[in-house]
């Protein structure tokens, strides 16, 4: 099972940093393809190419119309319309590689030490990158570390059991109404078995990205999906917590804001993941 937790500025690493960004029309296509002089995949990677608030470095020559680069893209701005967020210049960088092999070995010498993922998101007090290899999962590796960009590029002090709830909704696409069917499945069957019950809570204390289990990724989730698609006027109290949030200033607890405003909060997210599960 994959989950690729963010790297913050505690390990002090050194990023790159590019060009000033574009505007962009999510209509449109995108060329990926090299211009004059970027013959091969050694000078394309030499020379990145910015999209919007993306900038995409690859060892290998991106095809010149990609559904998934034009759905990254995309991603800013169905973020900022779905949890009411400003949408930010700040430039995000992704570094594509066409090998496994290579791309674990270029992130266990940027990072030593770190555990082996299929991708990883990166934060610094300079930059913000995602580094992930093109393979099978590469849609929802991509839309996910992508989604932490732009949240951490908008939303300062983002919780962690938030940040990667959020990137978990988003991961899957358009189309799905954030339905993510693993974490879905998971849950379901935890409860089943009584192996399970919600704990918002618990979640709030986590801070070691490293250390999450696939119950904190699938709880961290539902309880995003509760927010934003159960009964009337609990999407306000996630957007209304993330416009609360402010530089320099510790983050309160949504837990308390939940608490506050539904009834028996712990029995409603179960009734709206049994109401998904029909």
């Amino acid at each position: 099972m994959r989950r690729t937790p963010l790297i913050t500025a505690c390990f002090a690493l050194a990023m790159l940093a590019l060009g000033a960004c574009r505007s962009f029309n999510s209509d449109r296509r995108i060329d990926l393809r090299p211009g004059a002089g970027q013959k091969d995949a050694a000078a394309y990677l030499a020379h990145p190419v910015t999209v919007g608030q993306l900038v995409f470095h690859a060892d290998f020559i991106l095809p010149s119309e990609n559904r998934l680069i034009d759905e990254l893209v995309a991603e800013r701005q169905l973020i900022s319309d779905r949890l009411r967020i400003a949408t930010s210049d700040r430039q995000i960088h992704v570094h594509l590689f066409a090998d496994e092999a290579d791309f674990k070995r270029h992130v266990s010498r940027r990072f030593p030490g770190f555990p082996e993922r299929r991708a990883i998101f990166v934060e610094t007090d300079r930059e913000l990158a995602v580094y992930a290899s093109w393979g099978e999962a590469i849609a929802d590796d991509l839309r996910h570390e992508v989604a932490h960009g732009y949240l951490h590029a908008s939303v300062p002090n983002l919780p962690l059991w938030l940040d990667e709830g959020l990137a978990e909704y988003f991961e899957v696409g358009r189309g799905l109404d954030g339905v993510n069917r693993m974490h879905l499945d998971y849950l379901r069957g935890q409860l089943a078995v009584g192996g399970w019950r919600p704990n918002l809570p618990r979640l709030e204390q986590l801070t070691d990205a490293g250390a999450l289990t696939q119950l904190d990724y699938a709880e961290s989730w539902l309880w995003v999906h509760f927010l934003l698609h159960s009964e009337a006027g609990r999407e306000t109290l996630l957007t209304g917590y993330l416009a609360s949030l402010q530089p320099g200033v510790p983050a309160g607890s949504l837990g308390d804001w939940v608490k506050a405003s539904v009834k028996d909060p712990h029995e409603a997210v179960i009734a709206h993941l049994r109401s998904l599960s029909k």
